[in-house]
């Protein structure tokens, strides 16, 4: 009957419309109120415990990082890059997007910043190249997923702590991943312009003319390499690295780019902050909601029941991505990592699939509802930046979504592409 009332009031709460964060806390509270043993001091310690956490500062910092890097001139000088490398490609302009899309993945750690900024200048620039607008949208939208994959990654740090793994083997895991799913949309823009006969007529430019592209974006090129440079020399933890990133991105950004004034900075801090307060909000109330699954035993009963009917990694590894593919679709990403992770990580251990590995798994599925109607924050983005009417652009996303899931079944089974470069440098596993 817990299990129950817990369930079935998040999801009510959350067809009505209630925030999800809010939605986590009233289920849990109710809950409480039936367990006769439990009194509402639980759902406090819970809600405390759940953000006092040292690895979740850099969920803070990072976030600030990237508003400062994409309001300091750091996206426009990764397109003249991407341009300069990749404008007269296969895919043209639109590989120069992706690929912008993943430079600029490595700076802001989320999905919703990488499509703002690169939507921004490049929809704008693919429907004067030819290509059409809904297009353009629906590519940047997916393209921007990569935010999450590609390190630093608030998302991962989100699963690092909710799992108990590595944040650092986390985000090597992600490296090589990242790269198939931007392979993967190039080649199908490629197959898309083509059939469609849209304009490349990129001039193609001089190697000096990409020297000079490189030189002006060569801090905002070296940030990622400070960041993880940092990281995997053993200098800086992950969450110092999130405060050498503001550093970092402040000092550029003003001092040397001076494309953002010291007058801003308070503005983009606030913004930081709520954007940041709605994420600790959702983790501390999902913690309270995920202690009563584990009191109710609800992991230990649905890995029971699933290995029960299979024992077949790959068939039960297929159920989870089914479920995750859904859930993505209307349940913020870093709610469900809170909530699904202490559930579904003991049954994929279980069956000797390697936590990182899952970690990535579950990631790039759940990134997937980024695009994915109703949610769809990516889609709400790109509509906005491309003043693209969103139920036409939702119309032109779902064969991008095929896309991103077949790039998701590849990661899937062949664990070597997120587990190899742990390997290498961190000696992860040995």
């Amino acid at each position: 009957m817990t299990t129950a009332i817990l369930f079935g009031s998040f999801v009510l709460l959350l067809l009505i419309g209630v925030p999800i964060g809010i939605a986590l806390g009233t289920a849990s509270l109710l809950a409480i109120a039936y367990i006769p043993f439990l009194n509402f001091d639980f759902y406090a310690l819970g809600l405390v415990s759940g953000i006092n956490s040292f690895t979740l500062m850099a969920v803070v910092l990072f976030t600030l990082a990237g508003n400062l890097m994409s309001r300091g001139g750091i996206s426009r000088r990764l397109i003249v890059v991407a341009e300069s490398f990749f404008g007269t490609a296969p895919g043209g302009l639109g590989t120069v997007t992706i690929m912008a899309c993943l430079f600029f993945a490595a700076i802001s750690g989320t999905g919703s910043a990488t499509v703002a900024a690169i939507g921004l200048a490049m929809i704008p620039a693919l429907v004067r190249r030819g290509y059409d607008r809904a297009y353009s949208g629906a590519m940047v939208a997916s393209a921007g997923s990569l935010g999450v994959l590609i390190p630093p990654s608030v998302v991962m740090i989100i699963y690092a702590v909710t799992a108990g793994v590595s944040v650092s083997a986390l985000f090597l895991a992600g490296i090589i991943p990242g790269f198939v799913i931007a392979i993967a949309l190039i080649l199908y823009n490629i197959y898309q312009t083509r059939k469609g006969g849209w304009e490349e007529s990129g001039t193609k430019a001089s190697w000096a003319e990409r020297f000079r592209a490189l030189n002006q974006a060569k801090l905002a090129l070296l940030m990622p390499i400070v960041v993880l440079g940092g990281i995997y020399g053993g200098i800086v933890t992950p969450t110092e690295s999130s405060a050498v990133a503001v550093v970092y991105a402040l000092l550029v950004s003003t001092l040397v780019y001076r494309e953002l004034s010291w007058n801003e900075i308070p503005r983009i801090m606030l913004e930081s902050a709520l954007l940041v307060s709605a994420v600790l909000v959702i983790i501390g109330a999902s913690v309270a909601f995920g202690r009563i699954i584990a009191l109710e035993r609800i992991p230990l009963s649905l890995s029971q029941f699933v290995l029960g009917i299979t024992d077949n990694w790959v068939v039960v590894l297929l159920a989870i991505l089914v479920l995750l593919l859904i859930i993505g679709t209307f349940l913020e990403t870093l709610a469900a990592i809170v909530i699904l992770t202490p559930v579904l990580l003991p049954m994929v251990t279980h069956l000797g699939i390697d936590p990182i590995h899952f970690g990535v798994i579950m990631i790039v599925a759940l990134a997937i509802g980024f695009v994915t109607p109703p949610l769809g924050a990516n889609l709400f983005m790109a509509a906005q930046v491309g003043n693209i009417p969103y139920d036409l652009l939702v119309r032109r996303i779902f064969r991008w979504v095929l896309v991103l899931i077949a790039a998701l079944l590849v990661i899937s089974f062949w664990p070597d592409l997120s587990l190899i470069l742990p390997r290498l440098i961190l000696g992860y596993g040995a």
